[in-house]
């Protein structure tokens, strides 16, 4: 019974959205919902089939043909539930499951190192100094590259650093 509170609690829409998960986890999920449903609503149909009894006296008044329906008591009376063998079933259910489960896992360690990753980035953002601030030497050890920019241009003797305009044309 708690399940069943569970799941009836369970908010499809917020659990794809609000976890950031993969769309073919979203897939998935939307799929199994989908087969849960079919199935509960294919298992409330069978029990409510149950529930009601037939009435061959009530046939055999109707109808002439009255061996018809000694017939179909003696079947509907003989009629017993076959056993299904679920193993196979709950076998590619598990592993669904565990793979499910490993995919949850790998998403939740690739949030964690992005966010270690923008935290990293943050404090040193918070922790660098103003710009202005900044030396021309602290730049190049900064960006190696620029030191080699600088000699190819003092080179060919170009002493301007084309504006943003005149580079891209805008």
């Amino acid at each position: 019974m708690a399940s069943t509170r569970a799941v009836a609690a369970l908010d499809w829409s917020k659990l794809t959205v609000s976890l950031g998960l993969q769309k073919e986890t979203v897939a998935a999920l939307l799929a199994f919902r989908k087969r849960n449903e079919e199935a509960k609503r294919v298992v409330f149909g069978l029990k409510e089939s149950l529930k009601s009894e037939l009435d061959f006296d009530h046939y055999r008044n109707i109808l002439k043909n009255k061996g018809l329906v000694n017939e179909a008591e003696k079947v509907y009376k003989n009629l017993k539930p076959t056993k299904v063998d679920l193993a196979a079933q709950l076998k590619v259910i598990e592993t669904f499951e565990k793979k499910a489960v490993e995919r949850a896992k790998n998403t939740a360690a690739r949030f964690d190192s992005e966010l270690r990753d923008l935290h990293l980035t943050l404090s040193n953002i918070q922790d660098a100094r103003p710009f202005p601030q900044l030396t021309v030497d602290e730049v190049a050890q900064a960006v190696p590259e620029i030191d080699v920019i600088v000699e190819k241009m003092v080179k060919k003797g170009v002493w301007d650093v084309p504006t943003y305009s005149e580079k891209f044309g805008v």
